[in-house]
């Protein structure tokens, strides 16, 4: 009955019964309950019924027991699986993006991969995410070089992260670590906003500019599986 308001928006009790295929009499005496508890409303001028702002507090309460690392884990092992590269989790910080899980490859590299590193905002994938759709003011120059192929120009991390926005994900080749690359993708709350950031990386001779682009797709489907876990609509935050 919940379902049936909540995709039609307001119905009677006679639009209701036919939907359902329950005799009105049941239908009214149970919209009776649900309207007692808060989880349903009666307009009286119509006579139809709507979902009640009880629901919302409801769902509130669900969505705040939910923990990303939890929902995201058997995504971050399908991704292992079907790249065999490593999978990382991070949530935005004040400055970087921190991983707060993973699942190691085969070929896991402790010193690349930990709880708590920080991605830098300009340097990684994961911090380009960041930056183009959290609330995050973009880094002032100079922006530090960690390697040759570092984005140390303001005006091209503009440019980066504007590009990252449109495309729906981020790349980073050798720009924080010589020998590693990195692609990530967003991951939405039930509010639109940026919630956490799901990545892969790998050593270039593995996890070249070919073998990055195959593993896009499935991340970008991985990252949406997770957003819509977390009650996620499908639309991303303006």
């Amino acid at each position: 009955m919940l379902d049936a308001l909540g995709e039609a928006g307001e119905l009677g009790t006679n639009e209701l019964a036919r939907r359902l295929g329950l005799a009105p009499s049941t239908v009214s005496r149970q919209l009776g309950t649900l309207t007692s508890t808060g989880l349903v409303e009666h307009d009286p001028e119509t006579g139809r019924y709507r979902l009640g702002i009880r629901i919302v507090r409801l769902a509130n309460a669900v969505l705040a027991r939910l923990d990303v690392r939890e929902i995201a884990r058997p995504h971050l092992d399908e991704l292992v699986r079907l790249t065999g590269e490593t999978a990382t989790l991070h949530v935005p910080g004040d400055e970087d993006a921190i991983t707060v899980d993973f699942v190691p490859s085969a070929h896991f590299v402790r010193h690349v991969t930990q709880l708590g590193r920080p991605s830098i905002a300009h340097a990684t994938s994961a911090g380009k995410v960041m930056l183009a759709f959290a609330d995050r003011p973009l880094p002032r120059g100079p922006l530090k070089a960690y390697t040759t192929k570092t984005i140390t120009s303001p005006r091209t991390l503009a440019a980066e992260t504007e590009g990252v926005r449109r495309q729906g994900y981020a790349a980073a080749f050798e720009e924080r670590e010589i020998g590693l690359n990195a692609v990530a993708a967003p991951i939405f709350s039930s509010t639109g906003a940026l919630a956490a950031i799901v990545a892969l990386q790998g050593p270039t001779a593995r996890f070249g500019r070919a073998q990055v682009d195959r593993a896009t797709p499935p991340l970008l489907a991985r990252a949406r599986a997770i957003s819509l876990a977390l009650g996620w609509a499908g639309e991303r935050a303006l």
